[in-house]
């Protein structure tokens, strides 16, 4: 597989969410969907942003999600359906060259 293809099929998309719970509840879901072959959860971050033109200062967590580009789409509203946020951060970033053998698994984990 050449590096433009895997540019185009495989994605790590990164959701905050307003707690550990709540980002388990997100990763539990996706992946029992297939919707994402792995969800990793980082528990404790500090998120500063501007929301309504207030500047806040919250703890949050982080979910980093693998899966196919192709899939983006479904587990962004699946995100979006179990997210308490009104606007939640759902970004993709591509993966530009992993293992073969993790990427052929993010591939097998995800097959809808």
């Amino acid at each position: 597989m050449g590096l433009l293809e895997l540019k185009e099929e495989f994605v790590v998309v990164m959701v905050t969410a307003s707690s550990e719970v709540e980002a388990a509840t997100i990763g539990r879901h996706v992946v029992e969907e297939e919707l994402a072959a792995c969800c990793n959860i980082v528990p404790s971050m500090r998120s500063i942003y501007r929301w309504k033109g207030k500047v806040c200062d919250e703890a949050e967590a982080l979910c980093i999600m693998k899966t196919r580009a192709a899939l983006f789409t479904a587990l962004s509203e699946r995100v979006k359906e179990l997210h308490s946020y009104e606007v939640p951060e759902i970004i993709s970033l591509s993966i530009e060259d992993g293992s073969r053998d993790y990427l052929d698994w993010i591939a097998e984990m995800t097959q809808k």
